[in-house]
Order: structure tokens, then C-alpha cells, then sequence
């Protein structure tokens, strides 16, 4: 009996170590709340700055940028940027954005992957908003304690 009891005891020893090995149990977005969490307030509240603008501060919007961006979603960012640049100045443009909801659809070691919503108020001049929502693929890599955004698709 002892030895069944042994027996079994390995058996379930076993199956629960292999559960620690799923491709679940690696994605920290099921299983780290804080992590989750803070991965998800760094981005959103950096989303929500690089895409927020007006035309006497659209230098405080492109050191928030780089402060925030690296590698192809800086590129990106440069180029959308670039794009409006004058325009913000020439149409006295402002650009307000908020996040709305951050979630988390994986979070591996340094890196994380998120789909990020946000709603976005435009105004020209002294005319009339007009607010409109946006949807974001995101990745996000931890260098040096701060999460950056490294990878932007519009969805």
C-alpha cells in the first residue's frame, strides 16, 4: 500500500512540473498582475503623449516620443510625424488622445505584446472636435527598467 501510495505521489509530482512548462505558464499576461499591469500603464500613458499634440508644443511631443520609441515604431513615429509636422503649425491643429483600454496579450521575459484602444479629438482652429477611435497591435520590450514601445500597427 506505502508503495502504491509512493507511486502515485511521483506520478502527480511529475504531472505538476510539466503544467510549470506550458506555453501558458510562460505568457506572465496570465499569470503577473503587476507585471501585466505595469506594462500596460507605460504604454498606454506613452501612447497617449506621443499622439497627443498641439502646435506650440509639438516639441514636448517629439521628446516624449523618443523618451518612449525605439527601433521600427521610432522610424514609424518619425515618419507620421514628419508628415503633419507643418500642418499642426499651418491649421493650428491640436490632437488630444487618450487610452482607453490596455490589454496585455503577452508578456514573455522582456518583451510583451498589446492591443492598446484609444479615442483621439481633433480640433482645427477654433472649428468644431471631431473624436474618433483608434485600435493599436503593440510591442513593447523592458530595456533598463523602462518599457518602449519597439513595434506599432494600426489595426
Amino acid at each position: 500500500m506505502s508503495v502504491l501510495l509512493l507511486l502515485t505521489g511521483c506520478v502527480l509530482l511529475q504531472q505538476a512540473g510539466s503544467l510549470r512548462h506550458t506555453p501558458g505558464a510562460a505568457n506572465h499576461a496570465l499569470t503577473d498582475a503587476e507585471a501585466s499591469d505595469r506594462v500596460s500603464g507605460d504604454v498606454g500613458s506613452a501612447l497617449a503623449r506621443i499622439f497627443s499634440y498641439t502646435p506650440d508644443g509639438m516639441a514636448g511631443t517629439e521628446r516624449s516620443a523618443k523618451a518612449a520609441l525605439a527601433g521600427k515604431a521610432a522610424r514609424q513615429y518619425e515618419a507620421l510625424i514628419g508628415r503633419v509636422r507643418e500642418d499642426v503649425r499651418a491649421q493650428r491643429l491640436t490632437l488630444s488622445t487618450q487610452s482607453v483600454r490596455v490589454g496585455v496579450v503577452s508578456l514573455r521575459g522582456d518583451t510583451a505584446h498589446l492591443l492598446v484602444f484609444l479615442d483621439q479629438t481633433a480640433r482645427r482652429g477654433e472649428g468644431k472636435a471631431t473624436t474618433s477611435a483608434a485600435q493599436l497591435s503593440v510591442t513593447a520590450r523592458l530595456h533598463d527598467g523602462v518599457w518602449r514601445v519597439v513595434d506599432l500597427t494600426a489595426r
